[in-house]
């Protein structure tokens, strides 16, 4: 279809080439219209015969590429076997990573209970261990902001409110050691106060100072 459309735009050229020239000689007899009209057919035919003569290269540009399907699809199942192999590999990887973890997470486990029960054999003989361990472990109450000492009470921060009420006693920790203890004497949205108890000797709480329930 196309090599006969190009015949046939060829023979129209053909014809207009030859109109073209008669009318030359006969321009003085032809109006400028007709001239133009012309002009434009031949013109217009021209771009019809390289759309053409394009549209016939691509097509004999594909008729000569060569089809391999064969080896297209050897291709395409070497790709989806080696991305099954890459799975396999770190699905493996994956495994072994996990049952890492959980051999290590065991032995940490077990290292904690082992350091535990040693921990519990030692405070067995050591009262004061067990009463260190604890006064570390217990939890933080409130902080002191202010100490008067010409009238031996604290201000302080209240951090858990459930546990601070008028006549609570509160143990100043440093470390894992307690300095002294207090009473607290009044609660107020600002914080609360407390009365350093008697008996302890001399301290000196400083802002920042944390305050515990005293352990048992």
């Amino acid at each position: 279809m196309k090599l006969l459309l190009g015949a046939t735009v060829a023979l129209l050229l053909g014809a207009l080439a030859v109109s073209w020239q008669g009318m030359r000689r006969g321009v003085e007899n032809a109006s400028p219209d007709e001239i133009a009209r012309l002009k434009k057919q031949v013109t217009e035919l021209r771009q019809e015969q390289d759309k053409l003569e394009l549209e016939r290269q691509l097509q004999q540009l594909k008729l000569n590429t060569p089809a391999t399907p064969e080896a297209n699809a050897a291709q395409l199942e070497a790709v989806k076997a080696e991305v099954e192999l890459n799975k396999a590999k770190l699905a493996q990887i994956e495994a072994e990573k996990a049952e890492s973890e959980k051999t290590a997470r065991n032995a940490r486990l077990a290292q904690d209970e082992e350091g535990l029960l040693s921990q519990r054999d030692l405070e067995k003989g050591d009262s004061e261990l067990r009463r260190a361990r604890l006064i570390g472990e217990a939890l933080l109450i409130g902080r002191v902001k202010e100490f008067v000492a010409e009238s031996g009470f604290i201000t302080f921060d209240i951090l858990m409110p459930e546990q601070v009420q008028n006549g609570t006693v509160l143990a100043l920790r440093r470390k894992t050691g307690i300095l002294g203890q207090f009473t607290v004497s009044d609660v107020t949205p600002e914080g609360g106060i407390a009365d350093l108890l008697p008996g302890i000797g001399r301290i000196e709480p400083k802002p920042g100072d944390e305050l515990i329930l005293p352990p048992p």
